[in-house]
């Protein structure tokens, strides 16, 4: 949106007080997501009560209404259209946006907003492949907000990786439902078909997967991280979100305990290192102790090195928020603290066992650190910025320190791995 608003003539500020316009692009994953846009939103408009505001997002597509009514908004796009965006802008602003088609063309590139030139103040790029979700998990308002699952072409895809690579050293590979990507184009796609496409045109670049289902990794996801020497970088996350099936049955999920551990045991088999991650909710209507005890007992099994741990909160408009036997919230989060101490304990595990083995990073910029392949945020010895740069190639070395705070000492040569 930022980077379609500056192709029809604006200049993006960090200052609140120099805007003309504010852009406000909205969550709606739970109820609390759609309070907390509202709040931000009211702040805005105490805070520069000349400025107009503009709202988009999740949250708008789901409760248009909700933001009409609202005092300093004027205008809400009901979903995520960049072009939609700056022209609503451009109608609120008319002297401060220079008009443009969206259907311009500078040389073969659209203006349109269909490809990304760069994720601004960021080391890493976003590389998004598809839109929507054709499943119909029960605690999920974002499908209702996103749509069926749309790809992008394959051609399209490569454009966009081609311009984020002048940029990013690494690009990942990112949508709402990934596994889903190509089925709905003609002739039919996979995600590891495109992911080897873009390996093998550009192979200066590390990409790595978003969020991607255990049971939707196919043979050839698994061959390539295995073989791909870290371009394809050993880091999964593959929401699980219960370990017992009366569970996954109620949260309409698709896969059973143990499809999903036995896909995660195959992958941990061919790949190490292998950063792994999940989303995990407790609390979810209807969990027993017995079923808690089982997502625990597969989460001591399993290689996680972290888990993204969410009490359930209802959402509207979705089938969980109408379902029987809650679970009291301070018994829900007293299950979240139990596997969050438990995935900290995962976590250190595996960071001790990294110590001494090699690494390949990106530079994060100015934080200091840098990102490993297996999603190790570490710090850098050996690094200057004068004369490296703050982002850029892959870099190698060795993985130092404890298990608290890894650090990487650099190659002498400081050689880039690529490029």
């Amino acid at each position: 949106m930022r980077q379609e608003l500056e192709a029809w003539g604006a200049k993006t500020t960090t200052e609140r007080l120099e805007a003309d316009v504010f852009v406000v692009n909205t969550c709606t994953v739970t109820n609390q997501a759609d309070a907390d846009a509202r709040r931000f939103i009211r702040r805005l408009q105490r805070e520069v009560p000349s400025a107009k505001i503009v709202v988009t997002g999740c949250s708008a597509a789901l409760n248009p209404d909700n933001y009409h009514s609202m005092d300093g908004v004027s205008g809400v796009v009901e979903g995520h259209d960049p072009v939609a965006v700056a022209s609503l802008v451009a109608s609120n602003v008319p002297v401060q946006i220079e008009l443009r088609s969206s259907l311009d063309r500078i040389d073969t590139e659209p203006i349109g907003g269909e490809l990304l030139r760069m994720r601004q103040g960021a080391a890493r790029g976003w590389l998004k492949v598809q839109d929507g979700c054709d499943r119909k998990c029960a605690f999920c308002a974002t499908r209702l907000a996103r749509g069926y699952s749309r790809s992008r072409h394959p051609s399209q895809v490569l454009a966009e990786a081609k311009l984020l690579a002048q940029v990013h050293a690494e690009l990942v590979i990112t949508g709402i439902h990934i596994g889903h990507y190509g089925r709905d184009l003609a002739p039919e796609w996979t995600l590891s078909r495109l992911v080897a496409e873009l390996m093998e045109k550009l192979p200066d670049v590390r990409f790595r997967l978003g969020s991607i289902e255990a049971t939707e990794i196919d043979d050839l996801t698994i061959e390539l991280l295995a073989t791909s020497g870290g371009q394809l970088a050993p880091h999964l996350h593959m929401p699980l979100q219960s370990g017992a099936d009366p569970v996954l049955k109620r949260m309409r999920r698709w896969h059973t305990r143990e499809q999903y551990r036995c896909r995660v045991l195959e992958i941990a088999d061919r790949i190490w290192p292998l950063g792994l991650g999940a989303d995990v909710i407790t609390g979810f209507p209807g969990e027993t102790p017995a079923d808690h005890a089982a997502t625990c007992s597969l989460t001591r099994e399993l290689p996680f090195t972290y888990l993204h741990v969410f009490p359930f909160s209802p959402r509207d408009g979705t089938v969980a928020a109408g379902l029987p036997n809650p679970v009291p919230q301070r018994i829900t989060g007293e299950r979240s603290r139990e596997l969050r101490e438990m995935a900290n304990d995962k976590g250190l595990a595996y960071k001790a066992s990294r110590i001494g083995g090699p690494a390949e990073v990106i530079v994060e910029g100015e934080s200091g650190t840098a990102l490993t392949g297996d999603y190790l945020r570490v710090g850098l010895i050996g690094f200057d910025r004068d004369s490296d740069g703050l982002s850029g190639p892959r870099y190698g070395g060795t993985l130092q320190g404890d298990k608290e705070h890894l650090y990487l000492e650099l190659s002498q040569n400081r050689t880039a791995i690529l490029r």
